[in-house]
């Protein structure tokens, strides 16, 4: 049933304190003001004044001048740590932020002529590939649509769909079929334009301009095809069933928009035609395969877990190696009694599966969503001569605008923030492979392949599954086969961030686990740099230390601050002045993106009830470098209804709260105002994360039924099946059967 949205806000209840409006950012960066760069290297340079001089005035001076015993020297060492590593992290964000501001002042995007000339006569391939598991129908939908109607001569879309096709359980088989179905429907969807433009674009290859008139009349006709394309998709998004705000962002801006950007076109050609421009018909061929580039596109379906001679590993990287490496091949199906092998060969006629090798890779997760000039724009980009040793190249994905929970609003200021911080990243050539979306070469992978024979079968890895950071470990073995990484100054991906607590403390600890055990293969880089003559900067090393480790170093630090009673002689304003130009620069990125400088307060607190979740993810780190066992991957959850959790993760916010309330009670008896003061600060800032973005009614509702998970004992299948069969004998069938025919 289609439905109509004049007022966005109908459809679904919003929580208070959550966007009333969709503020959808512009795909071009604003050019930063004078003010705005003089600022940031303001910035940049008071924090390091300021932790001199708290070093000089406050550190050293204890040292000499106060009490020589073991205790206070060891609290003034461990103190001085702490605040130099929080120090250095707020110091790289500022780093980085001034060069993001540099990449947006500089930036010139590429005019649409020069794309469709460089197109008409290179026309590399493309595989999209995008990876699912126990994904929602529609969440897919919009990806591969947003996929399919990228502009690009050569381009095929594979859904590698993971969920286990020979053990389907009865509530998932209706998503499990129509997910199979999503490939034909899509295509029979973009039949009608690309066969109409199709036909169109062939019968005027074979037409000959006579006269000036004649080339009138084909530029009228193609903008008669523009305004009729700009009909169709319009039409199409009137369809489109809106159900939240990414329903309509895919509605608006990838539908919506695609269709002005087109009747724009058309309208422009008419006006240049009236006033006497002349075209060739080399220009009118390319304005013709504009429009069948965009409707043009194959999608596949492909699921690994048919094939016994694939790899089975329950992560997202194993997923995408198994169908790049076979990408290039042709291969025939064989039974065995434990399942189909895939089987290299070169004989046509035994050939069951053909796949297709591409110049470049696109992995594209199922919950994002491209713009539409993602492709062309990237693929060009990698095609310049100078950035002929790119490897991945990417646009760092944006939040969905106007979610309608307090908590997804602030998780995605946290992604628009990440953003600019990774454009910085690119600037000081220490940019990191973001998985959500990224065009990588194909041959760059063949650089980084590793082979291991497992089960008689050759297993490739590509990207790493080392770790449950993929993306981060692949980026540092791009970097040691001489490879760059950049991320491209636009905004044209959009990914979802977790509606709720549960599925967030999934994400997080995820992200907060791996940068520890990658970090060895920086240190392996800069070693490799500097024997060759070529040594990393200071810059690109600080940068990517602080990138795989300061969620460790910041959040245990943050803990000690927060847990141990430091003397009141080592706090000092120089310590605030310190962090103040890394928070007020914060505050001026989330305004920059539309957000309220008032957020920066609810970050802080925000972080300080997920204190606990990073400091599980580092410790499950730690457990695999111990253990040598890897780390489960655990996917985000990515479903309508809230996600439990876990309730360790909700009995230490309250404890932050609880010992932040006896800290001060503590403080303020012993007239230390300076530690008081922060105590009750952060009391103050958790307690509102707890009721803001867990409530007290999820949170009661998640431990009672951890408390009801802990008294349930589940019976193994057999044991039950035992003691079935000792039962079974000694019941009195006769008289069971007589009560129940009477």
């Amino acid at each position: 049933m289609n439905k109509k949205y004049r007022n966005k806000q109908d459809f679904y209840k919003r929580q208070w304190g959550s966007e009333k409006e969709m503020p959808v950012l512009s795909i071009l960066h604003e050019k930063p003001s004078d003010f705005a760069i003089a600022f940031s290297r303001i910035a940049i340079v008071l924090t390091i004044l300021f932790w001199l001089m708290y070093i000089t005035s406050v550190i050293i001076r204890q040292l000499i001048d106060g009490p020589q015993n073991y205790q206070f020297t060891v609290e003034v060492f461990g103190y001085s740590v702490i605040v130099s590593f929080l120090t250095l992290s707020a110091l790289v964000y500022l780093i980085a932020r001034q060069g993001a501001l540099q990449r947006f002042k500089k930036h010139i995007r590429t005019p649409q002529r020069l794309l469709d000339e460089h197109f008409y006569t290179h026309q590399p391939s493309i595989t999209v590939l995008v990876p699912s598991y126990s994904e929602e129908v529609q969440v897919i939908r919009k990806t591969l649509l947003s996929a399919a109607l990228q502009e690009y001569p050569d381009i095929r879309v594979v859904l590698l769909l993971d969920d286990d096709p020979f053990k389907v359980r009865p509530e998932d088989r209706d998503r499990i079929e129509e997910t199979h179905a999503l490939s034909s429907e899509i295509e029979a969807l973009l039949a009608e334009p690309y066969k109409r433009f199709n036909k169109i674009l062939t019968q005027f290859k074979g037409s000959n301009f006579k006269d000036r008139k004649s080339v009138g009349n084909a530029v009228l006709k193609v903008s008669e095809q523009y305004m009729w394309a700009a009909q169709w998709l319009e039409s199409l998004a009137e369809k489109e069933v809106i159900d939240d705000h990414v329903d309509v962002f895919f509605a608006d801006q990838i539908l919506r928009e695609l269709a002005k950007d087109l009747q724009k076109t058309g309208e422009e050609l008419i006006v240049s035609q009236k006033q006497g421009t002349q075209f060739s018909k080399t220009r009118i061929e390319q304005l013709y395969n504009r429009l069948v580039w965009i409707f043009g596109v194959k999608i596949e379906l492909f699921e690994r877990k048919r094939y016994i001679s694939l790899s089975h590993e329950l992560n997202k990287a194993m997923n995408l190696n198994s169908y790049i490496g076979l990408m290039g091949g042709t291969y025939r199906k064989e039974q065995s009694l434990e399942g189909t092998i895939l089987m290299p060969t070169k004989d046509k006629k035994s050939t069951d599966l053909i796949v297709r090798d591409s110049d470049f890779i696109l992995t594209l997760d199922a919950d994002s969503i491209l713009l539409r000039e993602y492709c062309l724009r990237l693929v060009y980009f990698l095609q310049q001569p100078n950035n002929a040793d790119v490897a991945v190249v990417q646009t760092p994905y944006s939040s969905f605008r106007g979610a309608p929970s307090r908590l997804e609003r602030l998780s995605g200021a946290t992604t628009d923030i990440q953003h600019i911080i990774h454009q910085g990243m690119s600037y000081y050539n220490a940019a990191f492979w973001v998985g959500a979306n990224a065009v990588i070469r194909k041959n760059a992978l063949e650089d980084i392949v590793e082979k291991e024979w497992i089960g008689g079968f050759e297993i490739k890895r590509y990207v790493q599954d080392h770790t449950v950071i993929e993306d981060t470990e692949s980026s540092i073995d791009l970097a040691l086969h001489d490879w760059r990484l950049v991320n491209y100054p636009e905004r044209l991906s959009y990914s979802a961030t977790p509606s709720d607590f549960g599925s967030l403390v999934v994400q997080r600890q995820r992200w907060a686990n791996g940068g520890l055990l990658i970090f060895p293969k920086l240190l392996k880089l800069f070693n490799k740099l500097k024997h060759e003559g070529r040594p990393l900067s200071k810059l690109e090393f600080l940068i990517r230390a602080n990138y795989m480790s300061s969620i460790a170093w910041s959040n245990i630090g943050l803990i000690f601050l927060l847990a141990y009673p430091y003397d009141g002689r080592l706090l000092s304003p120089l310590v605030l002045l310190a962090a103040a130009p890394y928070f007020l620069a914060m505050s001026m990125d989330l305004k920059y993106c539309r957000y309220k400088y008032s957020d920066i307060m609810r970050i802080y607190g925000f972080n300080l009830i997920l204190l606990p979740v990073n400091i599980a993810g580092t410790l499950k780190s730690l457990q695999q470098a111990i253990t040598t066992k890897k780390i489960p991957f655990a996917r985000t959850p990515k479903i309508k209804n809230r996600t439990a959790t876990a309730w360790p993760y909700l009995i230490a916010p309250i404890l932050i709260v609880s010992f932040s309330i006896f800290t001060l009670w503590r403080n303020i008896e012993g007239e230390n105002w300076g530690n008081a003061a922060f105590a009750g600060f952060n009391a103050f800032a958790a307690l509102w994360a707890i009721v803001a973005y867990i409530g007290f009614k999820n949170l009661i509702v998640d431990i009672w039924l951890a408390f009801k998970d802990m008294l349930y004992v589940e019976i193994p299948q057999e044991e039950l099946l035992h003691k079935l069969i000792k039962i079974i004998p000694k019941l009195k069938w006769r008289k069971i059967l007589v009560n129940r025919n009477s």
